[in-house]
């Protein structure tokens, strides 16, 4: 990426400029550089649950994804905002085109590591709220929870899950999520 200058926004357009080396996350038009190659804890739960997803998903129309993939939140507008989640879900095939998800994906999952929390937790969280992403999954390894927030009349409802529950996805009618197998040791 360019030597960024302060108060410049950048679009989808410059984003795909950048060095592939460096991964990057866009948001608002302000570059957020992404956190060093995951832990082994993070890709064992990230391996797990996508894992789940694609079992249940197999012969369905909807896909499931993992990082790295661009998510354009905004493509049809100013499209300055550019996520990677750790997992998503996307059922509406015209929003792929082969390279990345044109608009709001029906699940996205972050797993939280310390040097991104506070950017899952508010700044992405407030994206994809803005965005109307209809379920949103907030996966923290350290505590062995998983809140899953699900938008309802604009605002995110909130339910916290621990590492014994087993989560019914709302976006994917009889898709259940074991805990016990994602939080394994």
């Amino acid at each position: 990426m360019p030597l960024r200058r302060e108060n410049e926004r950048y679009t989808y357009a410059d984003y795909c400029k950048w060095d592939d080396s460096e991964r990057w996350e866009l948001i608002d038009g302000v570059p957020y550089a992404m956190a060093p190659a995951p832990t082994q804890q993070h890709q064992e739960i990230s391996s797990e649950i996508h894992r789940q997803l694609a079992n249940f998903l197999k012969g369905k129309p909807c896909k499931a994804f993992h990082a790295p993939f661009d998510v354009r939140l905004n493509a049809d507008g100013k499209d300055d905002t550019v996520c990677q989640p750790d997992l998503l879900v996307v059922c509406d095939h015209s929003k792929l085109d082969g390279k990345c998800c044109n608009g709001a994906p029906d699940l996205v999952i972050e797993i939280l590591s310390p040097s991104t929390a506070r950017l899952d937790r508010m700044v992405k969280f407030q994206q994809y709220l803005r965005a109307g992403i209809p379920e949103y999954w907030i996966v923290d390894p350290e505590t062995k929870t998983v809140q899953v927030c699900i938008l309802q009349g604009g605002v995110y409802v909130a339910h916290m899950y621990a590492d014994t529950d087993i989560i019914q996805v709302t976006v994917l009618e009889g898709c259940t999520i074991s805990l016990p197998d994602v939080f394994a040791e």
